[in-house]
């Protein structure tokens, strides 16, 4: 049995009922497969492969807080630190039911390659908790917020882990974290990202990952001879990631026809509207069902069916396994040009390899979406100097990295032999600058 098949046994065996963690590694070490046996007998002796697959450090914790009525709620907390080789830990903290370790550990594992591919120093981790932000008040989402805080501070710092927002966590309630991570430690420092600009927060920092996505994705058609211009595009979500993307897609020329939430989605033939995608979702905090009052001419539909519109590009931006192979025969059969990944792991393994055989120009999310990741570390930057820069400063770097991420993958494809496959060229090219520092510090 090869190496790479031997972790992949050995890390389901030893992490049953994670099947996300399985997912992730799978498709991360099988594309590293022809570096692996370039380097196999290397590898083997130091470990390499068991030392990435394993976490450096795993916390879970209980999370008490007493809502409006005056119970008690108990919520879990987690933070997996996950590989320190290349700079601190960095990544986000995702509140929403659906919240396990085996998720907090896929999302961690990417993260290393992720936050490879920005050129920054950033090492890989990832946290959050089971607590479900919607529908909570101010105050019990603050009094969550402060007790997560609590256990969480005891492990983080501005050159030991950065943590950031995620799926439920925003500005309101980054906010909380920070101001009780001071109230703590009496430090002011640069410990959380995306905060307010008022303590530090960075310009375009709530606009990077969706403007991030389609940087690469304009890149990554330019580089097969493609406008992005004039095209159509489908996007899932309507969360911040989705919002920015399609507000970027348009700047760019794309009309985007979808977006969706949990309940259903919405097809405007006009193109989305983004104002009123805002004020439903950032200032109402409501359902999209709302969409149709502001544009008579769109339809909403119940349940799945955002990838059976006819487009050119599509953006899944909403969560993890969401692009199902049914969905990615149905892109194709539509003519589809290119899927870029705004949120983490939305294609299915099958829908991905299908994707790829069709043709279809793919970008996975570890490089299509590291946009917000970079601008967080460009956050830390600011931090460390005292200073900010303005959104175009910050804009300029952002979109010099995503097309420096778009060639990285590309080249790196190319060099073992596999061009246009940026799955394969993402995972090397992260990979390459982890291991070097890996193997440089030691067995640690």
């Amino acid at each position: 049995m090869s190496y790479v098949d031997e972790i992949i046994e050995a890390v389901i065996a030893k992490n049953p009922s994670e099947p996300e963690f399985h997912q992730a590694v799978k498709e991360v070490l099988n594309s590293l497969r022809p570096v692996v046996e370039a380097n196999e007998e290397k590898f083997r002796r130091e470990a390499l492969l068991e030392r990435l697959v394993e976490p450096e450090r795993q916390i879970k914790f209980r999370v008490p807080w007493v809502n409006d009525k005056g119970q008690v709620q108990v919520n879990t907390g987690y933070r997996v630190q996950f590989n320190s080789a290349i700079g601190p830990y960095k990544g986000g903290l995702r509140l929403h039911p659906s919240v396990n370790l085996g998720i907090i550990k896929f999302l961690g594992f990417e993260q290393i390659f992720k936050n490879s591919l920005t050129g920054l120093p950033i090492g890989g981790g990832k946290g959050g908790s089971d607590f479900d932000p919607k529908g909570k008040s101010d105050r019990e989402v603050m009094a969550f917020c402060q007790s997560f805080m609590t256990e969480l501070c005891k492990y983080i710092g501005e050159n030991t882990d950065v943590p950031a927002g995620d799926i439920g966590t925003g500005a309101r309630e980054i906010g909380y974290l920070y101001g009780q991570y001071k109230r703590l430690t009496g430090l002011y420092e640069g410990v959380l990202t995306g905060k307010g600009l008022s303590y530090g927060g960075s310009l375009a920092r709530t606009e990077a990952t969706g403007y991030g996505l389609l940087y690469l994705t304009q890149e990554m058609l330019k580089m097969n001879g493609i406008d992005i211009a004039g095209k159509t595009a489908a996007v899932s979500g309507s969360g911040n990631v989705a919002i920015y993307a399609i507000q970027k897609a348009q700047q760019l020329g794309v009309k985007v026809l979808t977006c969706s939430d949990s309940n259903g989605w919405v097809y405007d033939p006009e193109g989305i509207d983004v104002a009123a995608l805002k004020e439903i979702k950032e200032v109402k905090r409501a359902r999209l069902t709302e969409y149709k009052n502001y544009r008579p001419g769109s339809e909403y539909h119940e349940g799945r069916g955002v990838w059976t519109v006819k487009v050119d590009l599509a953006l899944p931006c909403a969560t993890q396994n969401e692009l199902h192979l049914e969905d990615a025969k149905a892109l194709v059969a539509n003519g589809v040009t290119a899927v870029a990944e705004g949120a983490n792991m939305p294609t299915t393994l099958e829908a991905t390899e299908y994707l790829q055989e069709q043709g279809v120009l793919f970008a996975p999310g570890k490089a299509a979406n590291a946009g917000g990741v970079a601008t967080s570390a460009l956050e830390m930057s600011q931090n460390s100097e005292r200073l900010s820069w303005t959104f175009d400063e910050v804009d300029a770097k952002l979109q010099g990295i995503m097309v420096n991420i778009c060639h990285n993958m590309a080249d790196a494809a190319e060099r073992y032999g596999f061009a246009k496959n940026y799955v394969v060229g993402a995972n090397i090219a992260g990979f390459e600058k982890v291991v070097d520092a890996m193997l440089a510090q030691g067995v640690v």
